[in-house]
């Protein structure tokens, strides 16, 4: 090529900047600052284009790695000829270097970051219009395999670090698409490149990175579990970072874009990710309020099956968990503006807020259901949790049901259909508390106000549910004989002794396994003249002074007649010692078995007990 076809450039010039010799190569650029100096001083602005040209399409288009050092070596020097002037250049200047980051050759990467540095520090924040590019070209660049390259690349990191943070005209929402989009990256210094923009931005008192966090929050989650402690370190300080800044100021803050973000990595089975999604779950509880009862079905799936965590490595997950579980039971009140609770007793951002209830009023129904419990949701999840393999994650899941009924009859008595099958279910569970609970949840269910008219015979759901019982014990042998006497028991001190008694045995008269109706009826004979609990309902047999005892022992006599023994000892309780007599007489005619001996042999026993002093004497 003649040296026209450099013009301005001499041939001189051009071959001492193109050469591989590093000192000949910045003699010649040097020898450009002047040119531009000289062109700008007299406004020559078509000399000056011509020459950003020639250097960054002529020669950059060569393959020589050596020429397009060179033409990166003489674009840098225009840029230090032109001072602030070459901020009327910088598309023309930055372009063909930025370009150079994906040459093959790591030498030209090398001096394309030396080049674009000495541009954008003389620029400043002039170059934020080319913010976009650049940003693209750090985040190539930092995952750069050369270590030369890498280092030229945190130089040039810092610098635009320098110039955003110092700008008041950045364009922050605009650039949060950009942090988003490379976010996702599984790079090691890709993702350490991505956390320091982060912290820095965050770090800017003017810049509020706060409300752009929804579009950011996932990806820094998913670097929690990466396989660089490093990475995982930095993230977490940062992720510490905004929940000191979200606690110190909520009301900026966008919770629910966020919570679901946090309910599905609080599922990760990885720790730290685990432990720290339930920690700001914890903390949007807190602070949110109310505002997380529409997403509470989403929460409980998170945090129930972490309680069933043990072991101590796990501890502060529980424990946490714990403490969101119990937060939010709070946040559910009774039905109607009048039992919701004080003020001063809400969480920070949810000062007056009404929750699900047939007394919210209209301005507090607006909105995307803020504020609204996802009743069907939640039941959902609660149910599922009936199944887990965790005693304390079933018992957490049957106290929330009971919360729900005494807190939400009416809606709760409508979704009973949901529940009913898997609470009675868990009658069968090996832990005494599940079963403790299950009996107060369907206790509850009976005697819900919604439900009858004031009397457990009108519940729809009473006799279902002793008939759903009596089945599970007519076809458990061993859940009968371990699992009988407690639960009657239970049911006698959570509903009315008389009145299950009574209903029990209307329920069995109608079995046809007559075989489990005698040995049900021992049992409830047992309970009946032994327990603590029944001691009012038996005092009532033994004084046998009143019409109502009396059609109580009627309809108690049609069922114990299926167990000669008990039918006698019920007899003697109510001191209807003729007709005694007269049992005993039939005794003769029985078949004479074990089970039948065994049963006098007890009857024998509580004769001798206090329970039939006045019998003795």
């Amino acid at each position: 090529m003649s040296e026209r076809d450099y013009a301005p450039l001499s041939i001189a010039c051009v071959r001492g900047l193109c050469d591989k010799i590093y000192d000949k190569r910045k003699f010649a650029g040097v020898e450009i600052e002047k040119m531009v100096k000289d062109f700008s001083d007299t406004n020559n602005t078509s000399q000056i284009k011509r020459l950003i040209r020639v250097l960054g399409q002529d020669l950059m288009s060569s393959t020589n790695p050596n020429v397009k050092n060179g033409a990166l070596m003489g674009l840098s020097s225009v840029a230090v000829g032109l001072g602030k002037g070459c901020v009327n250049y910088l598309p023309e200047l930055t372009h063909p270097i930025i370009a150079c980051f994906s040459e093959s050759e790591s030498r030209v990467r090398y001096q394309a970051a030396e080049a674009l540095f000495n541009v954008l520090k003389i620029a400043r924040g002039d170059s934020l219009p080319q913010f976009p590019i650049v940003f693209d070209a750090l985040a190539r660049l930092a995952a750069d395999p050369e270590p030369q390259v890498k280092q030229g690349a945190e130089l040039l990191d810092r610098l635009v670090k320098d110039i955003v943070t110092e700008s008041s005209s950045f364009d922050l929402a605009a650039f949060v698409p950009m942090l988003r989009e490379r976010i996702y990256t599984r790079n090691a210094f890709g993702r350490q490149f991505i956390v320091s923009w982060v912290s820095v931005l965050d770090a800017v008192p003017d810049i509020d990175l706060i409300v752009h966090l929804p579009e950011l929050l996932d990806g820094l989650f998913k670097m929690l579990d990466d396989a660089n402690s490093e990475i995982r370190r930095m993230c977490d300080v940062q992720l510490s970072e905004f929940l000191r800044s979200i606690k110190k100021d909520p009301s900026r803050v966008d919770f629910q874009a966020m919570i679901n973000i946090l309910i599905t990595h609080a599922q990760s089975p990885e720790e730290l990710l685990q432990l720290t999604a339930i920690t700001w779950i914890k903390e949007f509880v807190e602070l949110a309020g109310g505002g997380m009862l529409p997403y509470a079905s989403g929460v409980l799936a998170a945090v129930l099956p972490c309680l069933a965590y043990c072991d101590d490595p796990r501890k502060n997950i529980r424990e946490t968990a714990a403490t969101v579980n119990f937060q939010l039971t709070k946040l559910v009140v009774s039905e109607g503006t009048d039992s919701q609770p004080a003020d001063g007793d809400k969480p920070q951002s949810e000062r007056g807020r009404v929750v699900e209830g047939e007394g919210d009023t209209e301005d507090e129904r607006k909105g995307e259901g803020e504020g609204r419990l996802d009743l069907p949701a939640v039941v959902g999840v609660l149910t599922q949790m009936l199944h887990h393999s965790s005693v304390h994650t079933k018992v957490a899941a049957l106290d929330w049901i009971l919360h729900l009924y005494n807190k939400l009859p009416n809606e709760m008595f409508a979704a009973t259909g949901a529940v009913f099958v898997g609470v009675v279910g868990s009658l069968t569970d090996a832990a005494d508390d599940v079963v403790r609970r299950a009996l107060a949840v369907l206790a509850e269910i009976c005697s819900c106000p919604a439900a009858h008219a004031g009397d457990l015979e009108s519940s729809p759901y009473y006799y279902k549910f002793l008939q759903a019982l009596l089945r599970l014990l007519a076809a458990d042998d061993n859940l009968l004989e371990d699992r009988g006497a407690f639960i009657i028991r239970q049911l006698c001190v959570l509903l009315n002794a008389e009145d299950i008694y009574r209903a029990v045995s209307r329920c069995l008269l109608q079995e046809r396994n007559l075989r489990f109706v005698a040995t049900m009826v021992d049992v409830l004979n047992t309970i009946l003249l032994t327990a603590a609990e029944l001691y009012d309902l038996r005092l009532q047999l033994r004084s046998f002074d009143k019409p109502a005892t009396h059609a109580l022992f009627e309809g108690l006599y049609a069922c114990w007649c299926h167990s000669p023994v008990s039918l006698l000892a019920l007899c003697l309780l109510t001191h209807n010692y003729a007709h005694c007599n007269a049992l005993i007489a039939t005794f003769g005619d029985l078949e004479i078995t074990v089970d039948f001996l065994t049963e006098v042999d007890k009857l024998v026993q509580l004769i001798e007990s206090p329970i039939f002093a006045l019998v003795r004497h």
